[in-house]
């Protein structure tokens, strides 16, 4: 019997994120998070969502998790006690999501000592992600040796942009040597909605211009021109582009050396200020877009401006995304704000009908589970939302790469 099981791990410096999920129906069988690794209080939380007797249960637990082994170890006992254990012969791969692939990595890769040398290489440009994505890597190649491994990359997505995108105006000897260049984040995201974007409006994606607006905590913006990336708003880190929950987002680069010469704020100082005490936190000490419009609602006049300062860019981005695709057929909301701020979306394309963009009121306001129309009928372009599923497709990928069994999501 063919294995069609594909565990999924997303290791975080401080957590490892999971979900195994079944390939031949694309079910989820087991979800969870471990959490607070390193420290006292560690916690664990694992849902059966499947199990084979078709129950449905939660497990949580707390206590120290000393370092990634541990966690895996953990989430191991855990699938273990359901049935679902690593040893399972219906396991066919684990697939690993790694956030930056530089520009060797773009597409999934079966994991091998040269891929970890590679991948541990790249950590310089992303040293707060490659460095945890490979502990959870080795950890599980520990703990099954004989299963193939997966890596698919946050940035592989992105790898179509031509150069004339992807290259910053500086000197380019020196960008080479030091790998500077635009890069892109969320990939796995982008490619999901972009497709489920155009099987919504009934086509393919070669078929379909689409910019996706991911929006969460951390948010990034694409245009698609028939399935493959050629701009995206995040660059050689995270940090570039739209207003985020706690990052910056663009800002004039003369900033960092003000605040480095004229504030005395070391390099470090200034990384954790773009970072973690910026955006919308910065702006007026929220990153929760809920708690932010209730702020509004209540004329809360610093909350006020955050939204707009956020929206402003946002809309910025989409402009900009129209001009490079010439024409756009759906533009599609996807991540914790975009799927659920129904504010935001009207906000962001308020003032674009002359692009053919505008939301249908009742539509925007509705809720639902699924992909869905919020576009008045007959409008010139769609606008959609459309939920993510970064973990199904790392599974599909993974599976496929594996298997030969293509995948269409």
């Amino acid at each position: 019997m063919t294995a069609t099981r594909v565990l999924v791990l997303n290791t975080g410096s401080s957590s490892v994120k999971y979900q195994l999920l079944d390939m031949s129906d694309r079910s989820r069988l087991a979800v969870g998070l471990v959490e607070r690794i390193g420290e006292r209080n560690g916690r664990i939380r694992h849902t059966l969502v499947h199990g084979p007797d078709g129950s449905a249960r939660t497990r949580e637990s707390t206590g120290p998790v000393p370092d990634h082994g541990a966690a895996l170890e953990a989430v191991a006992e855990e699938l273990s006690r359901d049935g679902l254990g690593l040893d399972s012969p219906d396991l066919a791969a684990i697939g690993h999501r790694v956030v930056h692939g530089g520009k060797r990595f773009t597409e999934p890769t079966l994991i091998d000592t040269a891929v970890v040398d590679e991948i541990e290489r790249l950590s310089p440009v992303a040293p707060l992600h490659n460095p945890a994505n490979l502990t959870g890597i080795r950890t599980a190649q520990k703990l099954r040796p004989d299963l193939p491994q997966v890596a698919v990359f946050d940035t592989a997505f992105h790898a179509t942009m031509p150069e004339a995108a992807a290259r910053y105006a500086i000197d380019v000897e020196t960008a080479d040597r030091h790998r500077v260049r635009r890069y892109g984040f969320h990939g796995t995201s982008h490619a999901f909605v972009s497709r489920a974007a155009a099987e919504l409006l009934g086509r393919e994606p070669s078929e379909v211009n689409v910019i996706v607006l991911h929006l969460g905590n951390g948010a990034s913006a694409s245009a698609v021109r028939g399935g493959r990336c050629v701009e995206t708003s995040m660059g050689l880190t995270p940090l570039e582009g739209l207003v985020m929950g706690t990052r910056s987002g663009d800002l004039d680069p003369a900033v960092v050396f003000h605040l480095m010469r004229v504030g005395g704020m070391t390099a470090d100082e200034v990384d954790e200020l773009l970072n973690k005490r910026s955006g919308l936190v910065g702006l007026c000490g929220d990153n929760d877009m809920r708690e932010i419009r209730r702020r509004v609602d209540e004329g809360d006049g610093a909350a006020a401006l955050a939204f707009d300062i956020y929206v402003h860019r946002l809309r910025k981005y989409i402009g900009a995304y129209y001009a490079v695709l010439g024409t756009v057929d759906v533009v599609a909301f996807t991540a914790g704000v975009g799927e659920n701020s129904a504010p935001v979306r009207a906000a962001a394309l308020a003032g674009l009908e002359g692009l053919g963009l505008a939301v249908d009121e009742e539509l925007n306001r509705a809720r639902g589970d699924g992909p869905r129309l919020i576009s008045p009928p007959g409008a010139p372009v769609a606008v959609a939302v459309v939920p993510t599923d970064e973990e199904l497709e790392i599974a599909a990928r993974t599976y496929e790469l594996v298997t030969g069994v293509r995948q269409t999501l």
